[in-house]
């Protein structure tokens, strides 16, 4: 049975249409895929996943998530329906108006006021708390996580991508140097939770508010993460005076919530070594789409993605030694 026709049979359980349009829409670079489904009661969002085929709906990442948010009034898309068997669930339909998408538009003056309004929404996401053996709380960025993370930037970047411009032989000391990075991200006694992948493209203005989309891989870990996806976002670019000014919002945010106990200082130095590790990670994802799975559409934000890293080896003395080896790649990216 045809992904078209299991959501066809769940909307028809569900609304008890007749006519449907179902038409595929850009998804992120997982292995989900989405459509809009339309009928004469108006529309949904079907997500089809096939991790959800071989889970249980206590067991399945989305579901344990959209229902911790939806119960502490994070605003996220309201769950219609789900089916394991199919691998689908069936979401409100918040429309296709991106955070990036306010950029160069007529709406653009609105956005210093809606990042404020999408930190106020990550503290309350970053408050939550719950038992430290059930998801998400027993996961985080902990060494293996970022490692792995690092060490697919080296394999589908590296060693594919940018093969052309990097030394090879420099692959075991620019890890040892990544590895020295991750130790000093792994600080259990500042994590909070994180959404993970909070930037312009996993958050839908509707009706005029921040709807989160895409939470389902939330973890633990230093609350810079998020903050370093909203500010320092491969897909659009901040201002230099709105990027200060939203780290010192998230900052008080934080300390006034009582969930730091960090010095603005401090938050400023994890901040930057996060963002570095953040934006390799990154990277990695976008030379792996380009060059294994031979989708363009990630393409180019690899340049705008480098272009960051800069800022951060020019002002840590951690990131110096791992800077000179990238060098290569950031002089590349700047032609």
């Amino acid at each position: 049975m045809t992904i078209q026709k299991k959501i066809s049979n769940l909307f028809r359980a569900h609304y008890s249409n007749n006519a449907l349009s179902i038409i595929k829409i850009q998804g992120d670079a997982s292995s989900r895929q989405y459509f809009r489904v339309t009928g004469t009661h108006g529309s949904a969002i079907a997500c089809y996943d096939p991790a959800f085929e071989t889970a249980t709906p206590d067991t399945y990442p989305f579901l344990l998530l959209h229902s911790l948010l939806s119960r502490h009034a994070i605003p996220v898309p309201a769950l219609i329906t789900a089916d394991s068997e199919y691998g689908l669930l069936l979401l409100e339909d918040c429309g296709d108006l991106l955070l990036q998408n306010v950029f160069g538009s007529p709406l653009e003056h609105t956005v210093p006021d809606r990042y404020r309004e999408i930190i106020d929404i990550l503290i309350q996401l970053q408050s939550l708390n719950g038992q430290n053996n059930q998801i998400p709380f027993s996961i985080s960025f902990d060494h293996e996580k970022l490692m792995f993370e690092f060490d697919f930037f080296i394999k589908h970047g590296l060693l594919d991508y940018f093969s052309p411009v990097f030394e090879r032989q420099s692959v075991g000391r620019l890890r040892h140097e990544f590895e020295t990075i991750a130790e000093i991200l792994v600080k259990p006694k500042h994590f909070v939770l994180n959404h993970r992948d909070f930037h312009s493209r996993n958050i839908l203005i509707y009706n005029e508010k921040p709807v989160i989309i895409d939470f389902q891989d939330a973890r633990m870990g230093l609350p810079q993460y998020d903050a370093v996806s909203l500010i320092r976002d491969s897909y659009v670019k901040l201002s230099p005076s709105l990027t200060k000014e939203l780290k010192e919002y998230h900052y008080n945010a934080l300390y006034n919530h009582g969930l730091t106990t960090m010095s603005f200082d401090e938050y400023l130095f994890y901040f930057d070594i996060m963002a570095f590790q953040r934006n390799i990670k990154a990277i990695g994802t976008f030379c792996y789409q380009t060059m294994v799975k031979k989708n363009s559409a990630f393409q180019h934000s690899i340049a705008p993605t480098l272009s960051y890293l800069a800022d951060y080896i020019n002002v840590r003395k951690e990131l110096k030694t791992a800077g000179k080896i990238l060098q290569t790649l950031l002089d590349d990216s700047a032609r």
